[in-house]
């Protein structure tokens, strides 16, 4: 069997390393337009930072896994074809900032069409708006020379800093496909590939609607979560409540579970705000417009989080951060990834510096040039925004450290040594919930941490 993957990004890059792992009898392609980034799949400095994932790769790269910018040859050859390119959201005429933009599957369904000489099995991977797959059916049967498809959809359920873990030992494999003789031939062949490493009571069957909308509906559960901790999290400010202690209490419930109730400045990452976005312009889109603003006030409460964050340590600090140097510790949006697309560190970045502070910010993963890009734009330049390469170089001569991101490192900081580096009254304003205030306050520090 030969797979191919178009797309290699954080999803089709990941996932097919471990298809390779794990079906050393199955040949995999990654292929993607961007030469650089196929360079950089084929060098010792992969592209994306994910725990576990350099190791896989060298495993089988160059055997059974390839990365390469040869996409029609390689969907010539191809018996599956993955769709994992970008669907970001509109910016841009109907749905501007709510619908996703799927110019890119509608490239991708012209190439195969334009190519493909024989019958192909085309698997959604990208996050898509329910009934996407009756466009690429679409396209691909106005255009081809009588070559049979099935569509099918089979959306990851990854996170990211744990997408290894999560591909070896998945919560559930989610595979949607036509209700036709082809259409369940289809889907339990792409069942075989998973159930080389999966066992099959994992992976779950569908029609391709459910498929296609239980991933958005997915991200919707996790994100609303959050959300609904984190507006907690200001009651509990307020009351002198600790959100720790309610979301453990409330954790304890079986029908609630702990997971997803971690309060924090706010949520993150390529998925949560696009695809709950992408579902409300949807139940707009069917004539349910209290579904849709229901699942735009989990946004909203993200958003509100943010911008509370910041202000709280406006307010702190006197009311004036002008030309106070302020450290930001952390600027992917999670631990252990060098992704930062809807970080909250942007935002928070971009509060402090329309207050006129000096912001100096400090990740372990993300390069300089996309701190300054993601916070400024391109070609943006401001002198008050500088980014260290260290936790202390960020935090020597600060007035106040912001943690934004939770990584490890920052919890083992010589706290010590950094307070007598800095201005005083030094204030540390945890938007993670790791450090252990008690020891900030015992040390000297004025530390703040989120409903708390």
């Amino acid at each position: 069997m030969k797979i191919c993957c178009i797309g290699a990004g954080y999803v089709g890059g990941p996932t097919m390393a471990m298809i390779a792992l794990k079906a050393p009898h199955i040949q995999v392609t990654v292929v993607d337009m961007n030469a650089a980034r196929i360079a950089a799949w084929n060098s010792d400095t992969l592209p994306i930072y994910e725990p576990g994932l350099d190791e896989v790769v060298k495993l089988r790269r160059g055997k059974n896994l390839h990365f390469s910018t040869a996409v029609k040859e390689t969907i010539q050859a191809a018996d599956i074809i993955f769709v994992a390119v970008n669907t970001p959201t509109k910016t841009y005429g109907v749905g501007a900032g709510r619908a996703a933009d799927l110019r890119f599957i509608e490239s991708v369904a012209r190439t195969i069409a334009e190519v493909a000489d024989g019958s192909k099995i085309i698997v959604e991977k990208s996050t898509i708006p329910v009934k996407t797959a009756e466009t690429i059916k679409d396209i691909l049967a106005a255009n081809t020379r009588g070559a049979k498809f099935q569509v099918l959809s089979n959306p990851e359920f990854l996170a990211e800093g744990t997408a290894v873990a999560d591909l070896i030992q998945p919560d559930r494999v989610l595979i949607g496909g036509e209700r036709t003789p082809e259409g369940d031939a289809a889907v339990q062949k792409l069942v075989e590939v998973y159930a080389n490493w999966v066992p099959r009571e994992k992976i779950i069957t569908t029609n391709l609607w459910s498929s296609e909308l239980s991933k958005l509906v997915a991200n919707a559960f996790l994100a609303q979560r959050i959300s609904s901790i984190n507006s907690i999290s200001a009651l509990c400010e307020a009351t002198g409540a600790d959100v720790d202690e309610v979301a453990n209490a409330i954790g304890k419930d079986s029908r609630i579970g702990p997971k997803f109730l971690k309060a924090s400045v706010g949520f993150g990452g390529s998925c949560f705000q696009k695809d709950i976005l992408n579902l409300a312009y949807l139940c707009e889109k069917f004539g349910l417009p209290e579904v849709s603003a229901y699942w735009e006030s989990v946004v909203k409460m993200n958003d509100w989080q943010k911008e509370r964050f910041a202000s709280r340590v406006v307010s702190a600090l006197y009311n004036s951060v002008a030309d106070k140097k302020i450290a930001v510790l952390g600027f992917a949006f999670k631990k252990d990834t060098n992704d930062t697309r809807e970080s909250a560190a942007i935002a928070v970045c971009r509060s402090l510096l329309g207050e006129q502070a000096k912001v100096v910010v400090y990740d372990p993963k993300v390069p300089a040039s996309e701190i300054v890009h993601d916070v400024l734009g391109a070609g943006g330049a401001n002198a008050r925004l500088s980014v260290a390469r260290s936790a202390y170089e960020a935090a020597a001569g600060a007035h106040a450290i912001v943690v934004v991101t939770e990584w490890d490192e920052f919890k083992t900081l010589d706290f010590a040594k950094i307070y007598d580096g800095m201005v005083k009254p030094a204030f540390v304003f945890d938007g993670r919930n790791i450090l252990d205030l008690g020891k900030l306050r015992a040390l000297g520090f004025r530390a703040q941490g989120i409903g708390k």
